[in-house]
């Protein structure tokens, strides 16, 4: 079966079907449903995401908290943060920053106050999950793939109601060679279920980036190896060449979008790297030449070290062994790439519905030898700018996002209070 002649996937008629089948999936449409306010706020963008100008979102006054500012890592004690819409209209020092009046103030006393944490590659399938993600300090994040849509479901219920989700980049499905039941996704995918070797031609990868993008998403996803986190499958084998990574990536750039690849073995990192993705995720066994290459080319990347972390407490012992052989390895490689100069970007890789909080992996950062402040921007600045949301998250300043986190302690000094903090606020809503 050929798909070459097959006619354009359809980015409208199908569309709304699609996704509404994706929210029912997700939950979303239940969550919104219960949320009456929402409809009269549905858009097909928020403001804030385009510019950090203007948004939808609550007003609020932070008030007496220490505030760090990742960007600079200048620490400002008794501080005001004022959110006027869901954004930032001023952030600074008690006395030179004024305070609206009737404004619903929030006590900081006694606290650190951060911008919202970034997530950089975290696998959303339902509300309950984002709500969670929120919950535990992920404000933005950008999905590693669902197999029907789900995050856009996501991203679409973070849009309406925003302290229900993480401000999302949705990766849709995943371009990769064996579909499975992901076919029933999209009748725009039925001509793939014939492919006997699988999404492997040029054809059939662009047809999948296509429909992809048809459906929204904000950026790709596809592999150069096997997965780690099944005991039948070697991480190490390679599954898709430069010349097909190639063809994912020119596929995704006709659409302006960018590419994460999932990769662990050195070869295959490098591949991905060559083929012109934009972040490499896990590359457990990325060596130096392919780092020094991202460095050239401001290649991100994302090492969820929490998820190869995760796998040294299975009760499998082929995967534990992985685990504690990996998690090492990929330690050194972060502090290599850091070393280096490679922009660094902090994802648990949370799946199945177990949501890792994204200041754990912060904390794996800082045990990898990052400095503390460093550890602290790859879950805010430096993830923001992976996402484009660079003038949107990372920062409690003027015309962000009013995304914060209120910690029990100094996160220069021990950064693990960032895995449990005591408030959250979205969009200047306390969640």
């Amino acid at each position: 079966m050929c798909v070459e002649n097959t006619p354009p996937p359809s980015s409208r008629l199908t569309r709304r079907g699609i996704l509404a089948g994706a929210a029912a999936l997700a939950g979303t449409a239940a969550a919104l449903s219960a949320t009456p306010s929402a409809a009269a706020e549905r858009t097909e963008e928020r403001p804030e995401e385009r510019t950090g100008r203007r948004g939808v979102g609550g007003d609020l006054v932070i008030e007496g908290g220490t505030l760090l500012d990742p960007a600079t890592g200048e620490v400002t004690e008794d501080a005001v943060v004022v959110i006027v819409g869901g954004v930032v209209r001023a952030a600074g020092a008690r006395g030179r920053t004024r305070v609206p009046e009737g404004t619903e103030v929030l006590d900081a006393h006694g606290t650190w106050v951060l911008p919202g944490l970034v997530e950089a590659h975290i696998h959303l399938n339902t509300a309950a999950e984002a709500r969670d993600a929120v919950r535990k300090g992920a404000t933005t994040a950008r999905s590693g793939s669902t197999n029907f849509y789900q995050d856009i479901a996501v991203r679409e219920l973070a849009r309406q109601v925003p302290e229900l989700a993480p401000r999302l980049r949705a990766a849709g499905i995943f371009v990769t060679p064996d579909l499975g039941d992901t076919v029933l996704a999209d009748p725009d995918l039925t001509p793939l279920a014939g492919l006997k070797e699988g999404v492997r031609s040029p054809e059939a990868l662009r047809r999948v980036v296509e429909v992809n993008l048809a459906r929204g998403a904000d950026v790709i996803k596809t592999r150069v190896n096997e997965r780690a986190g099944l005991p039948e499958q070697d991480p190490l084998a390679q599954v898709y060449d430069r010349e097909q990574l190639s063809a994912v990536v020119a596929a995704a750039r006709r659409g302006g979008k960018g590419v994460l690849c999932h990769s662990y073995s050195e070869k295959g990192c490098h591949d991905a790297v060559m083929a012109g993705i934009r972040s490499l995720e896990h590359g457990v066994f990325v060596g130096e030449r392919t780092l020094r290459e991202m460095r050239r080319r401001g290649t991100y990347f994302t090492p969820t070290l929490t998820a190869i972390a995760g796998l040294a407490e299975s009760d499998d012992p082929v995967l534990a062994e992985r685990g504690r052989t990996y998690l090492p390895v990929l330690k050194r490689a972060v502090r290599a790439a850091h070393e280096l100069g490679v922009p660094l970007a902090a994802g648990t890789d949370s799946s199945g519905g177990t949501v890792d909080p994204i200041g754990g992996e912060v904390e794996l950062m800082r045990a990898a030898g990052l400095p503390a402040l460093d550890a602290i921007r790859t879950a805010t600045t430096g993830a923001a700018r992976l996402l484009g949301l660079q003038g949107t998250a990372g920062r409690l300043a003027r015309g962000f996002a009013g995304d914060a986190v209120l910690l029990d302690g100094d996160p220069l000094a021990d950064v693990s209070v960032l895995k449990k903090p005591v408030r959250v606020v979205r969009a200047g809503v306390p969640v």
